[in-house]
This record gives C-alpha cells, structure tokens and sequence, in this order.
C-alpha cells in the first residue's frame, strides 16, 4: 500500500495503466546512476526525482560555469563556482525529499567505471565527450548494467538504450575512440539548449519503463530529432559483435 501523501504526489503516474501502484512501487525501488549532470543530466534527473525513482546517484566532476545555465536547468546563476553535484543534488531534494541521493565527485573513467555503475540498476550516460561515452558503454557492458546514451550538438540529437546481450552496443554501431577523434565538441559549434532537454527527457523515460517493467526500449534502434524542422525518425541497428560483447559474453 502507498501513504496518503504517496499516492497524492504519484497520482498522475499511477493513473497510467501501464504503471499503476506495482509500477509506482517499483520505480520507489529503483537505483539509477545519471553521469553527468548538464544539459542531459539535469533534465533526466529533475524527471526521475519527480517520478519517484528511489535512488539517484549523481556523478560529476566540474564546477557550474556561465555557459552552462543556457541550458543546464538544474544549475542557477547562485551556483556559479559551485560544483555541480552540489548545486544539482540540493534542486532534486527540494524537489523530491523522499529520493535518496548519492553523489560520485570523480570524473568516470575505465578504471572506476566498473565498480560504480555495478551498484545500480540502470544508467544514464549524459557526457558530453566521446571518451567518457565509451568508458561507460564498455563499464556498463561488463557490468551487465543497462544503461541510456544520448548526444546533442547543434540543432541535432540522438538517443540509444543497451540492454547488454540483447542488442548492439554503443561500441558496436560507432566503433571505437580512433573514429571519433576528429569529431567536433558541443563547445565548439554550440547547441540549442532545447535540444538537450528533449534527449534527456528521452533518458529519463527508458530509465522509467525499465525500471516500471513497460513498453519498448530504444534497443537495436536509433532514435533521431532534429530541432530544424522538429523531427523523430528511429534508425535500425545490426546487432554488432564488437570485442567488448565478444568479452562480456565471454565472462557469462
């Protein structure tokens, strides 16, 4: 059974078929790691503080800087200098005191990626940077954790989910960092700030319907939006065989 105040801040998930109270209940017991928290990361984490998601980790090892508030809506002027899991995990607790929150101040890497996302149930990769997408991926793929990748830049963004074993990974449709090492940063041809936020609210629905047990994950398609004429188009992928699954498969 749900509390009085539960079912009154819920009410709106709960009405959804597809959730109803065991979806709620779910979604309480959930544990979801975001990395990074910008222009990806803050609308994802508003909407699953929102949605009750029991356990937010919040990984992150920058300081808020001006540019960031065209688009970072977590992060006031007031926090400018402050590091970012602060600023960040003080709005998801005045937006949701009942989700716990845990902050990771480290920048992800190969080296401790394994041993962090291993202490959730799924993954938000909110980078902003082809190195740290890639250390997730192959983090999460080890792990046998899902998790949601996502990109924005420009007028244009794309999103993915990895269910490790069931479908293409990150690795597997864009090979490895040698193919992207000429590839251009957001900080350098820009990005409508809208734009991160469809892609993050993107996430924070694959993390909902994996966690509340409902719908169709963005596995083995890619989906697409291009704020110049407002489009979705979802893009098949091959399953892929790239060395990271060869391994993981290998290691089960």
């Amino acid at each position: 059974m749900l509390s009085e105040s539960e079912e009154a801040r819920y009410q709106r998930n709960i009405r959804v078929p597809e959730i109803g109270v065991a979806g709620q209940k779910k979604l309480f017991q959930g544990r979801v790691l975001v990395i990074g928290a910008g222009g990806l990361g803050s609308p994802a984490l508003a909407y699953l503080a929102c949605a009750g998601v029991g356990t937010l980790g919040i990984l992150d090892n920058d300081f808020v800087e001006l540019s960031n508030l065209q688009r970072q809506i977590l992060h006031f002027t007031s926090d400018l200098q402050q590091l970012k899991i602060r600023s960040a995990s003080g709005k998801i607790a005045a937006l949701n005191p009942n989700v716990r929150i845990v902050t990771h101040q480290v920048r992800f890497s190969a080296e401790n990626g394994r041993s962090i996302v291993r202490d959730y149930d799924f993954v938000i990769e909110a980078t902003d940077n082809f190195a740290s997408k890639f250390a997730v991926n192959d983090a999460c793929v080890q792990e046998n954790v899902p998790y949601s990748h996502a990109g924005a830049m420009g007028l244009v963004g794309q999103a993915m989910t990895v269910i490790p074993g069931k479908g293409p990974c990150f690795r597997c449709v864009f090979g490895g960092v040698e193919n992207t090492e000429k590839a251009p940063m957001p900080s350098e041809i820009g990005i409508l700030g809208t734009v991160a936020g469809v892609l993050g609210c993107v996430q924070a629905s694959e993390a909902i319907k994996y966690l509340a047990e409902f719908g169709e994950l963005l596995v083995g398609r890619l989906l697409t939006y291009n704020a110049l004429d407002s489009s979705f188009r979802t893009v098949p992928l091959p399953k892929g065989n790239c060395p990271v699954c060869r391994k993981s498969k290998t290691e089960a």
